[in-house]
């Protein structure tokens, strides 16, 4: 399964400069700066009902320069799976936004749609996951971006921003993982492909939960879920059972989170360990990963 392409991207040539990672959440704007030695600064700008304006001229003061990956939030993305439409490859894109038009919220002559390969078939019709959002937004956090000198390299999502970090290797791996205040996401990653997503939506506030009340429902919800998630890799997309359970979901219960979920899962569960020279920043996770695509992308052109 190979990933086609981002929601928007802009070649440019490899420097020796930091990559920078910022994640659009609903009520701030989180930035990590990964400079070429590893070192990490990270940033946080509050915001006002989604205005970045603000947060961005507030980052450019800081002097904060470097190609950047944009990381959108679950409310600014979505993704639907379908048949891919049997039109030239040129075509695809356009094709897809009257297929999805029913299933999203955004209007076609306001969509930006990519898509990649899904491992997943209906009676021999190939199928693809397309990610599509609102080409106003996108342009206008564009414009934002180049007024106050920051290179945008690409726009992607969570969903691709935290499998990033997930290191290459033969085993598939589910990421149960979250920004502190968005959804919560399930992720299946093998040999570096994002092979299987889900967005668990009511739990963008579980890091306020107590340990009891963590226990009163919301753990066997979670349990379940990933359950579903390994059931429909394994049995319809034929994969090997997944052996590993991460945890990815920074706030103070995070350990008991997991410990509760092995309790249920038949697979084992561990917290997730961040990158090197990454470990003390779990909350800005998917501005690390995006960071990491960047240099990842310069790398392959």
């Amino acid at each position: 399964m190979s990933l086609k392409a981002r929601l928007q991207s802009f070649a440019s040539k490899p420097k020796e400069s930091p990559n920078i990672g910022l994640s659009l959440k609903q009520q701030h704007l989180d930035v990590s700066v990964v400079a070429p030695s590893r070192t990490i600064e990270t940033y946080q700008f509050s915001m006002l009902d989604g205005q970045y304006d603000n947060a961005i001229a507030s980052l450019a003061e800081m002097k904060v320069k470097g190609q950047c990956s944009i990381v959108l939030s679950s409310k600014q993305s979505h993704i639907v799976q379908v048949e891919k439409p049997n039109v030239p490859e040129e075509e695809i894109n356009q094709a897809l936004k009257w297929q999805i038009k029913d299933q999203v919220s955004i209007a076609p002559e306001d969509m930006i749609v990519d898509y990649y390969d899904s491992e997943a078939t209906s009676g021999g019709v190939e199928r693809i996951n397309v990610v599509c959002a609102s080409k106003a937004q996108l342009s206008n956090i564009v414009e934002l971006a180049s007024k106050h000198d920051l290179e945008v390299a690409q726009i992607t999502i969570e969903e691709f921003a935290f499998a990033q970090l997930i290191p290459h290797q033969e085993d598939a791996c589910l990421l149960l993982c979250q920004q502190p205040g968005e959804e919560m996401l399930i992720l299946v990653v093998k040999q570096g492909q994002l092979y299987f997503q889900r967005r668990l939506r009511g739990m963008a506030n579980i890091a306020e939960r107590s340990q009891e009340e963590l226990s009163m429902g919301l753990i066997d919800t979670l349990s379940l879920e990933i359950q579903r998630s390994l059931d429909y890799f394994e049995r319809q997309l034929k994969q090997a059972p997944i052996k590993s359970i991460q945890v990815l979901v920074p706030m103070e219960n995070e350990g008991f989170l997991a410990r509760k979920l092995a309790e249920n899962a038949t697979s084992e569960v561990h917290l997730f360990t961040m990158p090197e020279g990454s470990q003390d920043y779990r909350d800005y996770a998917a501005t690390i990963g995006a960071a990491m695509a960047v240099e990842a992308e310069a790398r392959r052109s």
